[in-house]
């Protein structure tokens, strides 16, 4: 059985501006009322897709990057490095999810979460 894809995030420059242009685009709902200001994205999926997280920049610049559940971070971590992954952030645990997260062999970064 594969692991599903259970979270995205978009990092903009301009975080306002890229929440409203999807916001206008597809009707998403962006809600930045957290301590982070982090805006959690609700597309509506009911059941049929996923929803996500728009931020400001990361220290990589603009980038979209997926999240993956997983049983065990740290073995999924290991194994991703195993085939020329690097690490970006080793297992941390943030509130209710526990979480890892990696840069694939072509770049990409990629998220592994429990919870």
């Amino acid at each position: 059985m594969g692991s599903p894809v259970v979270h995205f995030e978009i990092h903009a420059k301009d975080k306002g501006e890229t929440q409203k242009f999807y916001e206008q685009l597809f009707d998403w709902k962006v809600d930045n009322n957290n301590p982070m200001n982090y805006g959690m994205v609700d597309t509506g999926a009911n059941g049929t897709g996923v929803n996500g997280g728009i931020m400001s920049e990361s220290q990589s610049g603009n980038m979209i990057t997926f999240y993956v559940q997983v049983p065990d971070p740290q073995q999924a971590l290991d194994k991703a490095k195993g085939l020329g992954a690097h690490e970006v952030m080793g297992v941390t645990e943030m509130g209710p999810v526990t979480m890892a997260m990696f840069t694939d062999p072509a770049g990409n970064v990629v998220g592994v979460v429990k919870g």
